[in-house]
């Protein structure tokens, strides 16, 4: 079975790396693991933080956990960089326990996509700071950033 491809394909410039960055945030806000897993290759390799994923079934069964723990979650991503089939992005989100206790997960991804334009590998390093709930910034109320709210570097984040 051939996969499907996802555009924008690489090799990237930066329109079209800028697409896929706010593409892949616009698809992690929607919080649908199965929906976001065909953005990667079937044989798609992660390290997230200090977990080791491999494939569509196991990307989804870390997501479902993800989304789970990380309340009322709001992300945010920047191209850092960009080559022919590799982007560099930071990223922070804002999330809650079941206790109430709000976090600020700052990180930085790096990935790599198959001709088809879906990610085949991504390494993403991640940390997270406890924060008040006045303190967030990522506020908006539906479920992607809307198109005119602030940057990350516009946050000052």
């Amino acid at each position: 079975m051939q996969e499907e491809k996802r555009a924008p394909l690489p090799p990237f410039n930066e329109e079209s790396a800028k697409q896929k960055v706010r593409m892949a945030e616009n698809g992690w806000n929607l919080k649908n693991p199965q929906k976001i897993a065909m953005a990667y290759s079937a044989e798609s390799t992660w390290r997230n933080r200090d977990i080791f994923i491999n494939g569509r079934e196991e990307i989804i069964s870390f997501l479902k956990k993800k989304y789970a723990k990380e309340l009322e979650y709001r992300l945010c991503k920047e191209l850092w960089a960009y080559t022919d089939n590799k982007i560099a992005v930071r990223f922070a989100y804002e999330w809650r326990d079941k206790e109430e206790q709000w976090y600020r997960s700052y990180g930085n991804e790096n990935w790599e996509f198959d001709a088809n334009g879906l990610m085949k590998v991504r390494f993403a390093s991640i940390n997270d700071l406890k924060i008040k709930e006045e303190e967030r910034k990522l506020l908006w109320s539906s479920d992607v950033r809307p198109e005119k709210y602030a940057s990350l570097s516009e946050l000052g984040l």
